[in-house]
């Protein structure tokens, strides 16, 4: 066991033994280091302004994300790269997204610059991308500014980030990769007491057991919701357990049956996979919070949290997807739907934990579809998540699987509705009326800042017939990219 956690920092190792469980990457960097080009802005992973980017090897390659710092657990960049706005100018020189910045008067008060200086630098580090707005604008939906205006910031992206790499973090890769090679261990990581403290172990077993020891324990894969307890919350979490070290919580296996997801696995690294599976859910991840959130968050850290506006478990539930939780040596299997309880409450037993997710292949006979409704389109909770399965042979629905989010106290389907479909035909809209008129009885929503009752409940009708109606092939796909995104002014269709 190791009792430190070591991450790269300009080149040279850091190695910490007095880490809490709360310890924020901003405030090790404001505080400690007194590093405060990096700032705090909205506390919670929004705005962008505390932007850094970590360096990780991804199947041997050095790969660099942008975080939120203000939400990112200290201990869990061990064995990464850390980088901030301090380490990008090299001899005197600006690194090129920064002067590509300057000259093109990317920054007035300049409070959020160093969020979108950062961001830029992960982007100028990513391989494939084609020059476009539209991938700049996916690139920097996590970073606001109120008073630059967009318009110079994207230009000076589109001018530096689309070429090789040619910096000092380019020259040196080859001396990074051998540092975070060596870095890496299997050793499990405690921090603390057993009254508080910090832990990463490094196999499933060493989960299992310190769980099973201490099922008081907060469990933490990305921090993009818990961090929000510690920083909104204001909550006292003294005992945290990390997931991103646990060998095979990252493991992402695909066969003709479908997909499993280990339960660390993010919404980066799940996305092409998920896209494979169905095209709908793809696009459903690009608006699910932002570069930052995608690159910590996680696929099974949604489903254990519980949330009834969570996004993925509806697409996934609709789906048939299936959760593996383990206590101990003990797995168990059950659908995901039956995972939900109640408000807050899952099937989770003292020091069970969620292991992974196997989602479904759909098959010849299916027609999926997935379509979240918000008030903003980036970076925003649903008002209504609606999820869409239906086995349709010769025109005729012979099952259906509906799921909603944000119509319930958890993630729930649509029984009545889903009942009345059977039988329908999607060549007469008379035999639909059924299960649209069923969805007021399987659901009644309450009325918050988001929405009303009233309107979820018509948007969640408005889905199911949009839904029918592509399924029918009465419509095309159209699916709303927003005015950020579109390239012309029109709105594109899904592919």
């Amino acid at each position: 066991m190791r009792d430190t956690i070591r991450f790269l920092r300009a080149g040279a190792v850091v190695e910490l033994t007095d880490v809490g469980p709360m310890d924020t990457v901003l405030d090790y960097l404001r505080l400690t280091e007194r590093a405060t080009g990096t700032k705090e802005g909205c506390g919670e992973g929004d705005c962008g302004a505390c932007t850094v980017a970590l360096g990780r090897l991804v199947n041997g390659r050095l790969v660099y994300q942008p975080v939120n710092s203000c939400i990112q657990l200290l201990g869990m960049i061990d064995g990464a790269e850390l980088v901030t706005v301090e380490d990008l100018s090299a001899d005197g020189k600006l690194h090129p997204v920064q002067k590509a910045m300057r000259d093109l008067h990317g920054s007035q008060c300049g409070f959020c610059t160093p969020g979108f200086i950062m961001s830029l630098f992960t982007l100028y580090h990513a391989q494939g991308m084609e020059r476009s707005r539209k991938a700049v604008t996916d690139w920097l939906a996590g970073n606001l500014c109120r008073c630059t205006g967009y318009r110079p910031i994207i230009d000076a992206a589109l001018a530096s980030c689309f070429d090789a790499a040619d910096d000092a973090f380019a020259w040196r890769a080859s001396e990074t990769r051998d540092a975070l090679r060596r870095l890496a261990d299997s050793r499990d990581v405690f921090l603390g007491s057993t009254e508080s403290f910090f832990a990463a172990p490094a196999t499933v077993e060493g989960l299992a057991a310190i769980y099973g020891q201490h099922p008081d324990a907060t469990l933490v894969a990305g921090a993009t919701d818990v961090g929000l307890w510690i920083t909104k919350g204001l909550r006292t979490l003294p005992k945290i357990i990390h997931l991103g070290r646990v060998s095979g919580m990252t493991r992402i296996e695909e066969t003709p049956a479908g997909l499993f997801l280990g339960a660390a696995v993010t919404y980066t690294a799940a996305e092409p996979a998920l896209t494979r599976i169905a095209p709908d859910l793809g696009e459903l991840l690009r608006r699910i919070g932002s570069k930052q959130v995608r690159a910590s968050g996680t696929i099974g850290g949604n489903v254990a949290n519980g949330s009834p506006i969570g996004d993925t478990p509806p697409a996934l539930i609709a789906l048939g997807a299936r959760v593996e939780l383990q206590q101990g040596d003990d797995l168990r299997v059950l659908p995901l739907e039956d995972f939900f309880l109640d408000y807050g409450k899952q099937d989770r037993r003292p020091g069970e934990f969620v292991a992974g997710l196997f989602v479904p292949r759909p098959e010849a006979e299916h027609f999926y579809r997935c379509y979240k409704i918000s008030k903003r389109f980036d970076q925003d909770i649903s008002a209504v998540m609606g999820a869409f399965r239906l086995t349709i042979v010769d025109s005729l629905i012979h099952e259906a699987r509906i799921a909603f989010g944000g119509m319930a106290a958890t993630p729930k389907r649509a029984s009545g509705a889903e009942a009345a479909l059977v039988g329908a035909s999607l060549d007469d809209p008379a035999t639909w009326g059924a299960a649209i008129r069923a969805l007021t009885m399987d659901y009644k929503p309450i009325t918050d800042m988001r929405a009303s009752g009233d309107y979820r409940t018509e948007a969640a009708r408005a889905l199911l017939v949009k839904a029918l109606m592509e399924a029918s092939g009465a419509t095309e796909p159209l699916r709303l990219k927003g005015a950020a995104h579109q390239e012309g002014g029109d709105n594109e269709r899904a592919a």
